[in-house]
């Protein structure tokens, strides 16, 4: 927990605002879309009267959570004048004002979350987890999604990742056909046969398909299966949940607090996947994460495409929070981008994600990266095109 000591008092005077694209090495193909050449994000930075800096990072995908252009507008144009001269004191009220000022834009909240935080961290000499409750792990699994619709190339992403002692893999499906599928599940599991093996499909699948092809995935015994239709079909997901005899898991169905009350009162799945840009912040997904605990669900620590300083926001809230078991997705910062944006290494060994110690979020953002990459900037405390 926070030291009483803890001198947040110093006032908030910078807000700096940049849209930034990172190349990516490869193509990841989705039941609702695509990514390829670039990811998009929004990083955020915060000054205090002191000079010291915090980051949050905003990261959409258009057929998911949002926009970029409408994260950083939500960013620099409403949440701007409600943060800039108020005291770090003050996180929780500047968060519920900016939580009202601008509608959705859940993105760009968890953006705001995480640099507020960070930065009060900094000040304070802790480490964001001791502002979500204090640490219940020191490392967190990681998984690694398989989703190149060239089986090929992810043959060589799966020995890297044996190589480098990670276990857990998500296979994104329902982009393709069913034989491709099973045609990549029975290569792994002859290959690979100590991987832990998760199958996602996006929602990827129509009503008229889903039970078929989530019974032949079931024949694997993956770990779980995720989000095979769409967001909106709670009943469809029930049922399917009571097909199978291998955990269902929730994803784009379950942004926030009041979709986990829906979710767990008509037993759609048997766990959720939490993700900071879902629900609009750490302490939201936090939220989830208990309300799944308490009813008895397992739960994942997903993402977005993002890069290293999201990643390092999902650690913070990942370690502050005892259900969420089953690993987390943060592997785009070693194994999809070309570049990262922070100044040292995400902190990935042996197959684990390490909690950082130090201050803050425990890494520090590259500005000489997010500068070379900006498509768009916002900078000073009152904003400069």
């Amino acid at each position: 927990m926070i030291e009483p000591t803890a001198d947040l008092s110093e006032k908030i005077t910078g807000f700096d605002v940049w849209h930034i694209a990172v190349p990516v090495v490869d193509r990841r193909d989705h039941g609702i879309g695509r990514v390829e050449n670039r990811i998009e994000i929004i990083v955020l930075r915060l000054v205090s009267e002191s000079g010291c800096e915090g980051f949050g990072e905003a990261s959409p995908w258009v057929v998911f959570t949002g926009s970029p252009e409408a994260s950083f507008a939500a960013l620099d144009r409403y949440m701007r004048p409600l943060v800039v001269g108020r005291n770090l004191s003050d996180i929780q009220g500047i968060l519920e004002d900016c939580r009202l000022c601008v509608m959705h834009c859940t993105e760009a909240k968890a953006a705001l979350e995480t640099a507020l935080y960070d930065l009060a961290g900094r000040v304070a000499g802790l480490p964001v987890w001791a502002f979500l409750g204090g640490k219940v792990r020191d490392k967190i699994p990681l998984s690694c999604s398989i989703a190149n619709p060239d089986f090929e190339r992810d043959k060589a992403l799966l020995e890297r990742l044996v190589e480098d002692r990670v276990g857990l893999i998500k296979l994104k499906a329902g982009f393709s056909t069913a034989e491709f599928d099973t045609s990549r599940l029975e290569y792994i599991r002859k290959h690979h046969p100590q991987l832990d093996v998760r199958v996602d499909f996006n929602q990827g699948l129509s009503p008229a398909e889903a039970r078929d092809r989530v019974l032949q995935v079931a024949d694997f015994k993956p770990t779980f299966i995720e989000q095979p239709v769409k967001a909106d079909q709670y009943r469809l997901m029930a049922r399917l949940r009571d097909t199978l005899d291998v955990p269902l898991l929730a994803d784009e169905s379950i942004f926030g607090p009041e979709d986990m009350t829906r979710a767990i009162d008509e037993q759609i799945c048997d766990g959720v996947s939490i993700k900071i840009m879902k629900t609009g912040g750490l302490k939201r997904a936090g939220i989830v994460a208990e309300m799944a605990r308490a009813a008895g669900l397992t739960a994942y620590g997903g993402d977005m495409f993002e890069t290293g300083l999201a990643h390092l926001a999902g650690t913070h809230m990942i370690a502050a929070n005892p259900g969420i078991t089953l690993g987390c997705e943060f592997y785009q910062a070693k194994y999809f981008l070309e570049e990262d944006i922070l100044a040292d290494a995400f902190p990935v060994r042996d197959g684990f994600v390490e909690i950082p110690e130090q201050p803050g979020l425990g890494i520090s953002v590259d500005l000489d990266k997010v500068r070379h990459y900006t498509l768009h900037a916002s900078e000073g405390s009152n904003g400069s095109q």
